[in-house]
């Protein structure tokens, strides 16, 4: 990513993974605390997808990963199941535990 844009980045390895034009929403809970919406990511895996009753309903999700360090950051909604949920389809869950922010926050 450009290094003048405002980035989130890996904790654990400094790959960059998201540009702060791409967040949705900052009011998300992750498996292990809060974590922000995110329109797209980059230097990120992707597991299998599966279904899981989150707090807002089922969802077919994958885990996705950080590709240079390989910690799990968060999921990508594959599919929701409520129409009410539609809007997360094809969107990335990070949790914020596992990113930093970088470049010009001042």
């Amino acid at each position: 990513l450009p290094r003048s844009h405002r980035t989130y980045s890996c904790v654990h390895c400094r790959a960059h993974l998201a540009q702060h034009e791409e967040l949705i929403s900052k009011s998300f809970q992750g498996s292990h605390g809060r974590a922000y919406l995110f329109n797209s990511v980059v230097n990120v895996g992707c597991g299998p997808a599966e279904q899981r009753l989150l707090l807002t309903g089922l969802h077919s999700v994958a885990d996705i990963f950080c590709q240079s360090c390989k910690t799990t950051l968060g999921w990508k909604y594959e599919q929701a199941f409520e129409s009410s949920q539609k809007y997360k389809e094809g969107k990335f869950i990070i949790e914020m535990s596992h990113m930093v922010k970088e470049n010009g926050w001042d």
